[in-house]
């Protein structure tokens, strides 16, 4: 079939016109896509929400209510770390000046870490044990590359919450319009894939959901029953080791390592008892979590194998960041669905 000129010229535009608007959006990206996300996880909240506001006059209140409150779910905890943080770095701050002035022996804990404990404080001595040790390692550090990165943190901050308000600025307007936006979708997929696009489209749809069900609830559970863990053990701070365990918990094994360092820690300061159950309870929790609920919450609702399921969940993450635990599964999802849907069309056409 041959394609007119006219025809050729005005794909042309729509492709250059298409590709013009994605450069200007690019940097935006990653934040929208976080916005259809919340959108997609907390929708059945908000058709319940409009239903108790049912008044077309406040039509927009639903949309502003649940942005309000995801937005503070988002910002309270970190409101909440980022003062724990600065209050650290001043305590930090502070242990600086006094070891500058006295020095900083080793911890007598340090020599009872196993096989390596003396050589740890032996290290430890040597870079901080003197006033003048002190000042030599703070030396080596470069405070002029200290203050760059400061600097670079406070950029990269500034630039996060700008993000946030435009996460959440368009999340009020996927609330808003997002009947019409689903509606465009489904028309979209139906024109692409034929009959079978509005499928690919609700299993894209369950995806984002059974991801966030099975890596950040599951995830924030973990971190919840950890938490108790550290408090029972003794841990200094378990309601931030259990925030971070939790953040941890959302990629696959990782909330391993935490309760790892966290066992150790009691172990290298004489409570070997309670580092061993730490440990033992840990691992139990995040067995069942990672082995069991985590693969039934977004594998069986998406009818997505185990192993793909975390396949997509890695490969996301290395290509996408943080976007690509969500991503991953969605990509997946829909591509068994096109596999599983041409098996089916090669067998009816051999039948």
């Amino acid at each position: 079939m041959t394609i007119q000129p006219e025809v050729r010229a005005r794909l042309l535009g729509g492709f250059l016109l298409l590709a013009l608007g994605a450069w200007i959006l690019h940097t935006f990206l990653g934040f929208l896509f976080w916005a259809v996300v919340l959108a997609l996880t907390t929708w059945p909240v908000y058709r319940r929400l409009t239903g108790f506001i049912a008044s077309r006059d406040h039509h927009a209140w639903p949309a502003v209510i649940l942005t309000l409150m995801i937005g503070a779910m988002i910002l309270l905890p970190l409101g909440y770390g980022l003062t724990k943080a600065i209050a650290e770095a001043q305590s930090l701050a502070k242990m600086l000046v006094d070891a500058q002035n006295a020095g900083l022996p080793a911890p007598e804990w340090l020599q009872t870490v196993p096989v390596a404990g003396a050589w740890l404080a032996e290290l430890w001595n040597s870079s901080l044990g003197s006033p003048d040790a002190v000042k030599e390692t703070l030396h080596l550090l470069q405070t002029g590359t200290a203050m760059a990165h400061t600097k670079d943190l406070a950029s990269q901050i500034l630039h996060r919450v700008f993000g946030l308000f435009i996460t959440l600025l368009a999340l009020f307007f996927l609330y808003r319009n997002g009947e019409i936006l689903g509606r465009q979708v489904l028309w979209g997929s139906l024109k692409l894939f034929g009959d079978s696009g509005v499928r690919y489209a609700e299993h894209a749809a369950a995806a984002v959901r059974a991801t966030v069900n099975g890596l950040v609830l599951l995830g924030l559970v973990e971190g919840l029953l950890l938490g108790v863990g550290y408090a029972v053990s003794g841990l200094s701070h378990p309601a931030m080791l259990g925030a971070i365990t939790g953040v941890f918990a959302m990629i696959p094994f990782a909330a391993k390592l935490v309760l790892a360092v966290c066992s150790l820690v009691l172990a290298a300061s004489g409570q070997a008892a309670a580092g061993i159950g730490l440990f033992v309870f840990g691992i139990v929790v995040i067995l069942v979590a990672e082995n069991y609920v985590r693969p039934m919450l977004i594998g069986g609702s998406i009818k997505l194998p185990f192993l793909w399921t975390l396949l997509g969940i890695f490969g996301g993450l290395e290509n996408f960041g943080l976007l690509g635990l969500f991503l991953g599964p969605t990509v997946m999802a829909v591509v068994i669905s096109i596999w599983r849907d041409s098996l089916e069309d090669a067998a009816i056409s051999e039948g």
